[in-house]
């Protein structure tokens, strides 16, 4: 369900923690922290499995990681292996059977998963499977994937793995545990992010380096597209899977979905969005008095713009951390209450004052409008709308709950014509080479497909809202 005062900003994708530590009592509680710390990338549900090498553990739960979780659970969960995931669905039910870790029980033990992304040919594969009597227990695509593992598992794990890679196609970042291993994997475009750290002589992987700073442990390395890393008792082996063309890293991870302390493919995602609203204010300046920022992932760019331009930066919107997660507006009079709940002008800072307001993203344009709206009432002179990325023009299909494309103000409406739907003074979006720029990653290693529609793999029509509505099921 969305979060009314959300609609502007694409959903968030899924976190993913695993761990492999020699104090079986630790090892949930350090997963809890790892969730901890990457539930900006899910809020709806939340899981752990541990393993003590003869059984698998596991519990999930509707809501945010401390409301599933609580210290007697945890407790209750002791193993040398740990896996965990923060789920938000893209598509597909929103109930605790989708919940994740998955785990699955066959004739060599039990297989646990977390993933985050979403496969591209899941229903096709999961129809193969339901043809060949195959029962699923969920309505996501994740079960295809630790199924065909476990069908091949006679093969040994990896191998599995490696033939499962060869018929899944899409985005995913897996943890996988079994008796005696921790198993890492990353899509071959490494379109979902995932990092190896180090706790000690235990080793970690989580979706973000941010995480790893919680759980006390330092990032070594991102895990390569296409590599599957196996730890055990005997330490550390890298395999990489033989069809790894090439690398396609999402690029609103930088713009929005990272956390700005995380390092991603090398990149400060901090220092990326600094970097952009830099350039962002080179390529739309505008005289004012004040610019501002949509709290809270816009607040880098904001000061890279005022540091460019010159023009003072300060609080202009007070977000309220505390508004329900599933707060639902059913009247226009209600929706504009939600707007002043979530974000309220700082009146002493704008009224009277030209303001630029930076934002990262504007995908249908309804919360642009009403914050534009009440920066006015709040006094404001003049609200300038200055955005760090370029608009948002096609559907994702890898992981990200994009609308579809009839719903996406970029893709259907000038940005003269966005400009007085949110009723700015002035628009100005950052141009796709110049948010390229700013990462410092080459474009070739980049997926922009949301900007451009060179998507990095074929996918089905993007029109067929059939397939929208199916796509993510992690």
């Amino acid at each position: 369900m969305y979060n009314g005062v959300n609609l502007d900003k694409l959903k968030e994708e899924c976190g993913v923690v695993g761990i492999y530590h020699d104090s079986p009592e630790e090892t949930a509680r350090l997963v809890y922290y790892g969730l901890y710390a990457l539930q900006h990338r899910g809020q709806e549900s939340a899981g752990i499995a541990v393993n003590d090498g003869i059984k698998c553990n596991h519990y999930k739960g509707m809501g945010l990681v401390s409301e599933v979780f609580d210290d007697a659970r945890l407790k209750e969960m002791k193993g040398h292996i740990g896996i965990g995931h923060v789920r938000y669905s893209t598509a597909g039910e929103s109930y605790v059977g989708n919940a994740q870790p998955l785990v699955v029980r066959y004739r060599g033990g039990t297989i646990a998963m977390a993933h985050n992304g979403n496969l591209t040919n899941a229903s096709k594969i999961r129809s193969r499977l339901e043809d060949d009597g195959l029962v699923f227990q969920t309505t996501i695509d994740s079960e295809v994937i630790v199924n065909l593992i476990a069908r091949y598992s006679n093969e040994g794990v990896i191998a599995a793995i490696e033939r499962t890679m060869g018929l899944i196609k899409g985005a995913y970042a897996l943890t996988i545990m079994t008796e005696e291993e921790l198993i890492g994997v990353r899509d071959p475009l490494g379109l979902r992010p995932l990092s190896l750290g180090k706790i000690g002589d235990n080793y970690a992987l989580a979706s973000e380096s941010c995480a790893f700073d919680v759980m006390g442990a330092t990032l070594i390395r991102e895990v390569e597209p296409g590599e599957i890393i196996k730890i055990n008792k005997n330490g550390i082996e890298s395999t990489k899977y033989k069809n790894v063309g090439r690398r396609a890293s999402c690029i609103f991870e930088y713009i929005y979905f990272a956390r700005p302390d995380s390092i991603l493919d090398g990149v400060s995602v901090y220092e990326a969005r600094k970097n952009a609203g830099k350039l962002l204010a080179l390529e739309h300046p505008v005289e004012a008095d004040v610019v501002i920022a949509v709290p809270d992932s816009s607040i880098p760019s904001a000061v890279g713009y005022a540091e460019a331009s010159g023009i003072p930066f300060g609080e202009g919107l007070i977000k309220n951390r505390y508004i329900g997660r599933t707060f639902i507006q059913p009247t226009q009079s209600m929706r504009e209450i939600a707007v002043r709940l979530k974000l309220n002008p700082l009146k002493q800072n704008v009224e009277g004052k030209r303001v630029i307001m930076i934002d990262d993203s504007i995908v249908r344009g309804t919360t642009s409008k009403r914050l534009v709206k009440s920066l006015k009432n709040a006094g404001a002179k003049e609200v300038h709308v200055r955005v760090s990325s370029p608009p948002v023009a096609f559907s994702c299909y890898f992981g990200i709950d994009t609308p579809d494309k009839n719903q996406l103000i970029g893709g259907v409406k000038t940005v003269e014509q966005i400009r007085k739907i949110i009723e700015a003074d002035s628009l100005g979006y950052i141009s796709l080479e110049g948010l390229v720029k700013s990462t410092t990653l080459p474009k070739e290693n980049l997926c922009l497909a949301c900007f451009n529609g060179d998507y990095p793999i074929p996918v089905p029509n993007p029109e067929e809202k059939a397939f929208a509505r199916y796509i993510g099921g992690e």
